[in-house]
């Protein structure tokens, strides 16, 4: 029998009952759904993050205390003489000390609480910041701890709309500033907001915000971040007294990282995660190809006479065989494509929600899920067909033309 008379055969077999296959494709269907949007957003993710760090340069590094990210600056590890001490470092090529001030600011009745950092004017070269117009912080701002502010795109939008904001006289907590410039769009890092930032200068935000330490430091290295972050951590351990022989970072008080670190700690975890969720998808497989196996089993046993009729006039038990098998496979294969079609329109989806957040998040389709999916699928059809499609090609003719 020929190979595409088979496989005619079987698509037909497939097609008589409409309901019970679409049903017994539903797990397939949504397996391999849940493959291609779990693997293509992770490589989504992966790329989208280490576009953004390239943004910023890998040489970027940060040091701030432990524990930041959830006690804020109210914590006390780094100090101004720590500062004067990294910025000696052979390795570091400019550093810049940075002060949060968590007071809301007011133009009229607008009122927005971004977060404004006190720091000097290298700041914005260190981020990559272009200004828009108006000018950034200089050095005489910093010495006469000048009531000046430069904000961030959307801070100056949120605040004066369409309305130019260079001149104009804006109030941080109680305190009235003058508006000196508004930066260009930079977009966010992580989810953290950048052009809602808004700065100014370093010794005025030490008098706004009353703070004997920093929040924390941003610089650049000189070529090898890594060697920059390790001569920072043998530094601060040696100026803070941590006797840490062992190199384990559990003991210190701070932390400091660089681009390339924190894009290898995502990729890290965003492949995990990938590959646990693709693994719970899987299981998804695994159900419809259980559900594949009983249906062909049902079909074989409705279909006995058929089988026989088949035989009587000339087909082998490798025919029977295949055409079952092809059945099945053609189960799941069309699952499969559907499940393709739909993790690609529900990635496109979510990656167009992920971007009104995130920034500029392109959803990348990958060849790996799209293979992955569709052999995992097809292996499904073959692994879970088989036994069913041997059963069938078992049967004795005369025992199955008088089954009734």
């Amino acid at each position: 029998m020929l190979f595409s008379d088979t496989l005619l055969t079987a698509y037909r077999g497939i097609a008589v009952n409409k309901n019970r296959t679409f049903l017994t494709m539903l797990g397939i269907i949504i397996g391999v759904t849940s493959v291609v949007l779990m693997v293509s957003l992770g490589r989504s993710f992966q790329d989208y993050v280490s576009t953004l760090i390239e943004s910023f340069g890998t040489n970027l590094v940060e040091v701030f205390p432990k524990g930041f990210e959830k006690y804020g600056s109210s914590l006390d590890s780094l100090t101004f003489d720590d500062y004067d001490s990294v910025k000696r470092l052979s390795t570091v090529e400019t550093v810049m000390p940075v002060i949060l001030v968590t007071k809301p600011i007011t133009y009229g009745k607008e009122e927005i609480a971004p977060m404004v950092l006190g720091s000097h004017g290298g700041i914005f070269d260190i981020y990559g910041y272009k200004l828009d117009h108006g000018r950034l912080i200089e050095p005489s701002d910093d010495q006469g701890a000048k009531s000046v502010a430069v904000l961030g795109s959307k801070a100056a939008e949120n605040l004066f709309g369409n309305a130019d904001p260079v001149g104009k006289k804006i109030k941080i907590g109680d305190d009235s500033y003058t508006v000196i410039g508004v930066l260009g769009p930079k977009g966010s890092l992580l989810g953290e907001r950048l052009d809602e930032l808004v700065f100014m200068p370093f010794s005025t935000a030490r008098t706004a915000s009353g703070q004997k330490h920093l929040s924390y430091m941003v610089l650049r290295s000189h070529r090898d971040p890594a060697l920059a972050v390790e001569d920072i951590t043998m530094l601060i351990r040696q100026r803070h007294r941590i006797i840490n022989p062992k190199n384990d970072t559990d003991k210190d008080d701070f932390v400091a990282r660089s681009a390339e670190q924190i894009t290898t700690t995502v990729n890290a975890v965003t492949l995990g995660l990938t590959v646990f969720l693709a693994l719970i998808a899987g299981i998804s497989l695994l159900v419809g190809g259980i559900g594949i196996m009983n249906i062909m089993l049902v079909s074989v046993t409705e279909r006995t006479r058929e089988i026989g009729l088949r035989k009587a006039v000339g087909a082998t038990r490798k025919d029977i065989l295949l055409q079952f098998l092809f059945e099945a496979v053609s189960l799941t294969f069309t699952g499969g494509m559907i499940g393709l079609v739909l993790g690609i329109f529900f990635g496109w989806l979510l990656s167009a929600v992920a971007a009104r957040f995130l920034g500029d998040f392109n959803f990348i389709l990958s060849g790996t899920a799209i293979f992955l999916a569709l052999a995992m699928a097809i292996g499904t059809g073959l692994i879970f067909g088989i036994y069913p499609a041997r059963r069938a090609s078992l049967k004795s003719p005369m025992e199955a033309l008088r089954y009734e």
